[in-house]
């Protein structure tokens, strides 16, 4: 499947971008995964958006990239998301591919740190990440605080 990646400013989204964007995060975290929580956290303003489109515009694959406040110092990426219809694909290899290639662009030599959920570990190891301290919930669901250094 061919798909298109940009990486915008939250300041350069358009209103379908972000409109796309928002019914993705939707999608898959209210309603796939049950997470009942405020998305607009206004982390969203200060980042960086990644975003894969099919060739018919359809948004199948995003992230965020920012510098979070809860780790200073550090950069970070989340809300990192393939659309249902295309898991399986290849797209979220292509997705964390793009991101990290983003990450160095916005954040060159600087250390990266996520919250991953645990069933992911491996997908985030294969891109040079290793889990440091314990397991926890967030928003009922396994986590684990991974980092890969600069």
């Amino acid at each position: 499947m061919s798909i298109t990646f940009l990486c915008k400013h939250f300041s350069a989204l358009t209103i379908y971008e972000l409109y796309d964007l928002m019914a993705i995060r939707q999608l898959v975290f209210a309603v796939e995964q049950s997470c009942i929580y405020l998305d607009a956290d206004g982390k969203d303003l200060n980042a960086y958006h990644v975003m894969g489109f099919q060739p018919d515009g359809k948004l199948i694959a995003c992230a965020r990239l920012l510098h979070d406040p809860k780790w200073p110092g550090l950069a970070s990426f989340g809300r990192i998301i393939t659309h249902p219809d295309v898991r399986g694909a290849g797209t979220g290899k292509q997705l964390l591919s793009i991101v990290m290639k983003q990450m160095e662009q916005h954040f060159p030599g600087e250390a990266i740190r996520i919250g991953a959920q645990t069933y992911l570990i491996d997908y985030y190891r294969s891109a040079g990440f290793l889990p440091v301290g314990p397991e926890y919930l967030e928003d009922g669901i396994p986590h684990i605080d991974m980092v890969r250094e600069a």
